[in-house]
């Protein structure tokens, strides 16, 4: 099914931040499988796990114990210090697990009709309770009706939340990205998720946050929530965790913790020992390995270059995220912007319609950082003489 434009290429193989395609040309990766190859392509220890496990087990299902996830949930633990988890394929699925662990949580507290409040312009998955969950029309359109129970407000907009509490008694949980991802890497001002970990404190609500994206060492912690001094009560990541292998988990603490039994939920594939394989892999690198200190590094180098090679600053309009989620604001269009890339041999993103999402690997060179910086620069520079010329 016609569900993607993709571009004309196609990669045979990858290593560190390079990708080849069938001829053998390389490019440059400022896309990491959209913030999947956090640790890069063919990353040694990720590698040899896969193959390893590969050679042992790769599936019995979750109707037995699997000593590979077990350990998986330790370092996670010991990572987050949340305590309990359910592991399964994506992050769509750890949304979907969050919302039903926050219904449960309301049906428990005696609320017949549980609400979460999300944000507009949030994005949590394109199945039908992510979908729902997600604050952008665009994408939701033509596939209602969706499912009930979501308050959308504005973000970083904290009386909107008070408005909610001092008029409603069916809220259950807030559900939020630290940074919006797809909605163009806009970052959730740290006193707004501070007010919404007290506010969720006072009215026994459950504050959960999608760390789809931001979690694996991207943003230069394990989880960006270390940074910002805010612990939610349920986490989800998937994306880096199995750097290229799928695999999501929400994890719970406290009360939310509690909330499913055996029967409650539920994934054939989730958490067998292949992907854990590749996530216990993960984990370990980046707690024994100097690669999330990287972050900051590569993020330095490459805006650095941008601003050398850039031709009019006016060409940029801002610049937001944490680590290595970039997002660049520019004040041209950005309809030429992925496919000038790959000529020129990166490969960028577009999000949120206007902005520039560049997701380099956490083991880009130096080098590789100014070189991609230098060239979204060029393509900017092409565009902006282009519209000059017109």
């Amino acid at each position: 099914m016609p569900t993607y434009g993709r571009l004309p290429v196609t990669f045979s193989r990858g290593e560190g931040a390079i990708l080849y395609d069938t001829d053998n040309r390389p490019y440059l990766d400022g896309v990491s499988g959209i913030a999947v190859t956090n640790l890069g392509h063919q990353h040694p220890q990720v590698t040899a796990a896969v193959i390893e496990q590969a050679q042992k087990l790769v599936h019995t299902s979750n109707l037995f114990r699997i000593d590979l996830q077990e350990s998986v949930a330790e370092q996670l633990r010991a990572m987050t210090g949340m305590e309990n988890m359910f592991f399964c394929n994506s992050g769509a699925e750890a949304n979907e697990a969050a919302i039903k662990l926050a219904r449960r949580f309301g049906h428990q507290k005696g609320i017949e009709t549980p609400h979460m409040i999300v944000l507009d312009g949030a994005f949590h998955g394109r199945t039908v309770g992510a979908l729902s969950a997600t604050g952008n029309q665009k994408i939701r359109q033509g596939f209602g009706p969706l499912l009930e129970g979501f308050l959308h407000v504005p973000p970083n907009d904290l009386s909107a939340i008070d408005a909610l509490a001092d008029s409603r008694t069916d809220i259950a949980a807030i559900m939020v990205e630290p940074i919006m991802g797809e909605g163009g890497i806009r970052p959730l001002q740290t006193d707004y998720l501070r007010g919404l970990h007290a506010r969720c404190a006072k009215q026994d609500w459950l504050l959960i946050f999608d760390e789809v994206q931001t979690g694996n060492g991207r943003c230069g912690s394990a989880y960006v929530f270390e940074q910002l001094g805010v612990s939610p009560d349920v986490l989800l990541t998937a994306k880096g965790l199995g750097n290229g292998l799928p695999i999501g988990v929400c994890m719970a603490k406290g009360v939310a913790a509690e909330q499913l039994g055996p029967g409650d939920h539920g994934s054939t594939y989730g958490g067998n020992p292949l992907c854990c394989a590749a996530a216990q892999a993960v984990l370990r690198t980046l707690s024994e390995e100097p690669v999330m200190q990287r972050a900051e590094a590569i993020r330095h180098r490459l805006l650095s270059a941008l601003n050398s090679h850039i031709q009019d600053p006016s060409l940029i309009a801002e610049v937001r995220g944490r680590g290595l989620m970039i997002g660049i604001q520019p004040t041209t269009a950005t309809d030429q912007i992925v496919a000038r890339g790959l000529d020129k041999g990166v490969l960028l993103n577009i999000a949120g319609g206007d902005t520039v999402r560049v997701l380099p690997p956490l083991v880009m060179s130096d080098e590789q950082a100014e070189e991609l910086g230098a060239t979204i620069a060029a393509v900017l520079n092409d565009i902006a003489q282009q519209d000059d010329c017109a």
